[in-house]
């Protein structure tokens, strides 16, 4: 709830972005590990991460003035912004197209370094909602009830107001989102089933989540926000992408159960 931590001279560590970095490095510690337990190139993890982070932030920054164009067509100055105001979907689907560009260019097997990477990504979204409740930011609908947070220093959020904690329980999703995906990864044997599956889940978290956020400022799709609206297609998305992978699984004799779980385990932690 404090977003300014501590400061050393002029040099202020900042709540928020001590959470995403925290994020960040785990997704790629994680990431590396794995890949060599897989058998995978972990040279490529860095790069694949670079290409992702970079597209990944590009468009969820196009994405919140996309949301913000009113705003923006009422004050241009608002684009000269660029800390602020990022859309999480649109780093997600940004992220992905950078890793699919990365992949094609260095042919190698995307759908196995999908299935790698969004595990980690799910971990780093877990910080990331820590950072926003320490911001502020992605607060949810005022409150009357014991469950509830009173923000007093907030740039974002309304202070002095009861509010629903969102960011903790987003925080809180992700990271279960995390566990369940890694027991996957270790059992499932069809490349892109672990992907479709982050998708699917994250998408109808997301899409739940939204009825308890309070920041409207991201717009609206008729009666959805704008994240709903999203959510709808990552979500047949993600189903498409599960399906896709369990016929082609059965097309070629893959399994999704290993014989010694154990040892599978030790490959993908």
């Amino acid at each position: 709830m404090k977003n300014d931590l501590f400061s050393i001279g002029t040099f202020t560590i900042h709540g928020y972005g001590l959470m995403i970095g925290i994020g960040f490095l785990a997704a790629y510690l994680l990431s590396d590990y794995r890949a060599k337990r897989q058998g995978l190139d972990p040279d490529h993890v860095f790069g694949l991460a670079v290409w992702a982070i970079v597209i990944g932030l590009v468009s969820a920054k196009v994405l919140y003035y996309i949301t913000t164009i009113d705003e923006i067509i009422k004050n241009p100055r608002l684009l000269l912004d660029i800390p602020n105001g990022f859309v999480v979907y649109g780093g997600i689907i940004g992220g992905i197209i950078g890793g699919y560009v990365y992949c094609r260019r260095h042919k190698l097997e995307f759908l196995k370094y999908v299935d790698l990477v969004l595990p980690a990504v799910a971990l780093a979204q877990g910080f990331g909602r820590l950072g926003c409740f320490l911001a502020g930011c992605c607060y949810g609908r005022e409150t009357a009830g014991a469950f509830a947070v009173v923000f007093q220093e907030s740039a974002y959020a309304p202070n002095g107001v009861p509010l629903l904690p969102t960011q903790l329980m987003s925080s809180a999703l992700n990271f279960l989102h995390f566990f369940f995906l890694m027991w996957l990864s270790g059992r499932s044997r069809r490349d892109g089933e672990v992907g479709g599956m982050y998708l699917l889940l994250y998408s109808t978290g997301r899409f739940i989540m939204e009825f308890f956020r309070g920041d409207l400022i991201r717009g609206t799709v008729g009666s959805l926000t704008t994240s709903q609206f999203i959510s709808l297609f990552t979500a047949v998305f993600g189903v498409v992408l599960i399906i896709a992978a369990r016929r082609a699984a059965r097309g070629t004799g893959q399994s999704n159960i290993q014989e010694n779980t154990d040892e599978q385990e030790g490959k993908t932690w």
